[in-house]
């Protein structure tokens, strides 16, 4: 779906936040659980980068900006080749690319682990195949773009973890996907919602997603008194 176009997204905005997310089946999102397996906490000043793609990147981005640690944030293209990777041609679903964000995070301050706690509980609906809310087709897929190893284990760990709690009450369809290159999108993509913030898709959109990372995760949040759990 063209977000820039689309008349019948203005139509349904009244009702998009009860799409911007699902609502986990066991308690409320404060009661979300920490991975049990992590990546450990690096030393300080040493910043590590992990690329999540959960439907439209305006949205993921003004979500994670706002969490203590993340240092910065690149909205991309992820899944797909140099040639595709282009608002028009993605937009048209029919490469291989997401919509994705590459985070900068200081690993002496949030872990691996404590993002997709914010990627699953708040960021996105993990349990929607190729779909978020009014944005449909694959560019739009729920994905961890794993940079090694170590990071493919705890997301495949963490979805395990959750699935068989029964966390949602449907199956999370997050895939794993190994990470080639990240292509930077166009730089009026960078920081859309701060700078677009009364745009009706911003404010049906981004903005409930915003505000259920201030809710349910405060300690998560730039400038709070505490830290996330470890």
């Amino acid at each position: 779906m063209n977000r820039f176009f689309s008349g019948v997204l203005t139509m349904i905005l009244t009702s998009f936040a009860a799409f911007s997310c699902a609502l986990p089946a066991q308690g409320g999102p404060e009661a979300f659980p920490l991975p049990a397996t992590d990546l450990p906490l690096g030393k300080a000043g040493e910043t590590r980068t992990v690329v999540l793609a959960g439907g439209c990147f305006w949205c993921t981005e003004v979500v994670f900006k706002q969490l203590a640690g993340v240092s910065k944030i690149l909205p991309g293209y992820a899944g797909g080749t140099k040639e595709t990777a282009n608002y028009e041609a993605v937009c048209t679903g029919s490469t291989a690319h997401a919509e994705a964000i590459e985070i900068h995070y200081d690993a002496d301050k949030v872990s691996y682990g404590q993002l997709l706690r914010i990627f699953f509980a708040a960021a996105h609906d993990p349990t929607t195949l190729n779909r978020q809310g009014a944005d449909v087709g694959p560019q739009y897929r729920s994905a961890i773009f794993y940079a090694n190893d170590e990071q493919k284990k705890v997301a495949e760990a963490y979805i395990k973890q959750l699935n068989d709690a029964k966390q949602f009450s449907n199956p999370i369809v997050t895939t794993l996907e190994p990470l080639d290159t990240f292509y930077v999108a166009e730089k009026y993509h960078h920081d859309y919602a701060d700078q677009n913030p009364y745009q009706p898709y911003i404010r049906g959109a981004a903005m409930p997603k915003v505000e259920k990372v201030k809710k349910y995760f405060p300690e998560a949040l730039k400038g709070a008194t505490t830290q996330p759990a470890k």
